[in-house]
C-alpha cells in the first residue's frame, strides 16, 4: 500500500463531503418554512462539512490516481463510514438527540437504507432533521459507490473493482454491451425519474407535498423511514398502494427498468429469470400473508389484501415501511416477513438482503445436486437466463450465503450478551443485516430501538454496514495479506 494511494482516497472523500454538505444545505428550506428554529444549526452543519471536505480536497488535490485495485475495498468502506460520521451532525446540533451513539445509529440506518430508528415518535423531530433523515436514505439507497463509478476515471480505479467492492458476487441479469459509466447514468436516470413520478402521484392523491417528498425518498430507496410514529399506517389505501408500487419498482434491477421504459424489450426477454423469481416470491408470499391475516388475525378480506400485500412488498424489498402494528400479527406471519427480508429484491436494485439472484442460484444448485444423485453420469450445467453459470460464481454465492448466516448467528449471540431477549435479538440481527429495519418484539411494528443499550446499538450499526456492503468488503480489510505491499 502506497502513501499516494491513501492521499488520493482522502482527496476523493473530501470531494464527497463537499457534496454531502451541499445536500445538507437543502434542509435549510424546511427549517425556514416550518420555522423550527434550526436554520442556523443546519446551516452550520452544512458549512462545517463542506469546509472539511474542501480542506481535504485542497491538501491532496495533486494525488488523483490510485494504483492498486485492492484499494477499492478500503475506499468504499472509508467513504461509507466518513459520510455516516458527518451525517450525525444534524441530529446532534439540531437537538434531536444528545447521544452520539443514537446519532450514529440513526445516521448509519439512513445511509445504509436500513430504516431502524431510535426515535419512538419521529413527528416530534425538527423539519430539517426529518428531511435529512429522508435524504440520507435517498442518496444511500442509490448507492454511494455508483457516484464513485461516475467519476472513477479521475482516480484511475477499475470500475468493476469498485462495483464488486459494494456488491459482492456477480449479476448477469442486467449486463449489456455498454460501458459501466453508461450503466450508471441509466440507473441514475431511472432513479431520478421514479422519484419525480412517485412524488407527483402521492401529491395528486391528496398528500401534502412535504410528506410526499419525504416518503418517496425513503420508499424508493428501500429505506423505510417515516414522518410519523405509525410509519405509513395512517395513509389512505390509495397512497399505501402507490408507495407499494415505489417499493416494488425499487426491488427490480434498474438496468432492466431502463430497457423496459425505453421500449428495448428485445434486449430483456431472455434476461427475466431473476425477475420472474422475484415476482413469484412476492405473489406467493402475499397470498400466504393475506390468508394468515384473514383466518388467524381476523381482518376482513379487503383489509387483509391491502395490509398483507403492502407489508409483503415492504419486507421482500427490505424497505421496512409498516402499514399496521405487525408485532400484534400472527407469529408465523411475522417470521415469514422477516424471512422474506433475507431474500431481498433483485441484484442491481436498491434492496438489501441476499438478493433473489443468489437465492435462485442456491436453489438451482441444490436441484442440480439432487439430480446428480439420481443420475451420476448426467451433465446438466446450472443455468441462469439460458446461460451456464460458472462454478466460480456458484462458489462465490455459496461463500456469501455462509458468511451471511454466520454473521446473523454471531450478531444474535452478541445482542443476547447485551441482554436482549432471544426472539428480539434474532429479529434485530436479521433486520439490521438485511436492511429491513423492523425486527421482532419491541423493535418490530411501530416500535423502535430506543430501549437497546449503547453496546447493542453499536453492534446493530456494525451489522448495518456489513449488510449494506454485503459483508465481504469489510471482511477483506481484516485479512493481513490486504495490508501487505
Amino acid at each position: 500500500m502506497k502513501t499516494n494511494d491513501i492521499k488520493a482516497m482522502l482527496r476523493f472523500i473530501g470531494l464527497m463531503l463537499v457534496a454531502e454538505g451541499g445536500l445538507m444545505a437543502l434542509c435549510v428550506v424546511p427549517a425556514l418554512h416550518f420555522a423550527d428554529g434550526t436554520v442556523w444549526h443546519i446551516a452550520a452543519c452544512s458549512a462545517f462539512t463542506m469546509a472539511v471536505g474542501a480542506i481535504m480536497w485542497g491538501l491532496f488535490r495533486r494525488f488523483n490516481r490510485i494504483e492498486h485495485r485492492r484499494m477499492a475495498y478500503l475506499l468504499v468502506t472509508l467513504l461509507w463510514l466518513t459520510l455516516t460520521l458527518f451525517a450525525t451532525l444534524p441530529f446532534l446540533v439540531c437537538g434531536a438527540t444528545r447521544s452520539f451513539t443514537h446519532a450514529w445509529f440513526e445516521a448509519m440506518s439512513g445511509v445504509s437504507s436500513t430504516g431502524a430508528t431510535v426515535f419512538p415518535d419521529v413527528s416530534k423531530l425538527p423539519a430539517s432533521v426529518l428531511l435529512w433523515r429522508s435524504m440520507t436514505q435517498w442518496f444511500g439507497g442509490f448507492g454511494i459507490v455508483l457516484i464513485v463509478l461516475a467519476i472513477s476515471p479521475r482516480l484511475g480505479i477499475n470500475k468493476y473493482a469498485l462495483y464488486t467492492a459494494e456488491a459482492s458476487g456477480a449479476d448477469n441479469t442486467g449486463k449489456t454491451a455498454v460501458s459501466t459509466a453508461v450503466t450508471v447514468r441509466r440507473t441514475l436516470a431511472v432513479y431520478l425519474a421514479g422519484t419525480v413520478v412517485f412524488v407527483a402521484l402521492l401529491w395528486v392523491s391528496g398528500m401534502q407535498i412535504w410528506d410526499a417528498v419525504n416518503l418517496t425518498f425513503t420508499n424508493i430507496s428501500s429505506g423505510g423511514f417515516g414522518v410519523g410514529a405509525d410509519s405509513i399506517a395512517s395513509l389512505t389505501p390509495v397512497q399505501q398502494y402507490i408507495l407499494a408500487g415505489a417499493m416494488l419498482m425499487s426491488g427490480v434491477n434498474f438496468t432492466l427498468l431502463f430497457l423496459f421504459f425505453t421500449f428495448r424489450w428485445s434486449q430483456i426477454r431472455h434476461k427475466l429469470d431473476q425477475f420472474s423469481f422475484y415476482i413469484g416470491i412476492c405473489t406467493t408470499a402475499s397470498l400466504l400473508v393475506v390468508a394468515g391475516l384473514h383466518w388467524q388475525s381476523g381482518y376482513a378480506w379487503g383489509d387483509a389484501v391491502r395490509l398483507g400485500t403492502v407489508q409483503t412488498i415492504s419486507a421482500l424489498t427490505t424497505t421496512g415501511s409498516v402499514v399496521a402494528d405487525t408485532s400484534q400479527w400472527w407469529t408465523p406471519v411475522c417470521f415469514l416477513l422477516l424471512t422474506l427480508s433475507l431474500c431481498g429484491g433483485m441484484a442491481g436494485s436498491t434492496s438489501g438482503g441476499l438478493k433473489t439472484m443468489r437465492v435462485l442460484i442456491l436453489l438451482r444448485n441444490a436441484r442440480a445436486i439432487l439430480r446428480n444423485r439420481l443420475h451420476p453420469n448426467a451433465v446438466a450445467p446450472l443455468r441462469l437466463n439460458g446461460r451456464p453459470v460458472s462454478s466460480h460464481i456458484v462458489g462465490n454465492v455459496m461463500v456469501i450465503f455462509m458468511v451471511y448466516v454466520f454473521t446473523i448467528m454471531l450478531g444474535t449471540m452478541g445482542l443476547m450478551v447485551c441482554n436482549i431477549g432471544a426472539t428480539e435479538a434474532i429479529g434485530a440481527a436479521v433486520g439490521c443485516l438485511t436492511g429491513y429495519g423492523p425486527g421482532l418484539g419491541a423493535s418490530g411494528g411501530f416500535g423502535s430501538y430506543a430501549a437497546f443499550s449503547p453496546s447493542a446499538l453499536w453492534l446493530c450499526s456494525l451489522l448495518m454496514i456489513l449488510g449494506r456492503l454485503e459483508c465481504m468488503t469489510v471482511l477483506i480489510l481484516l485479512l493481513p495479506r490486504f495490508w501487505r505491499r
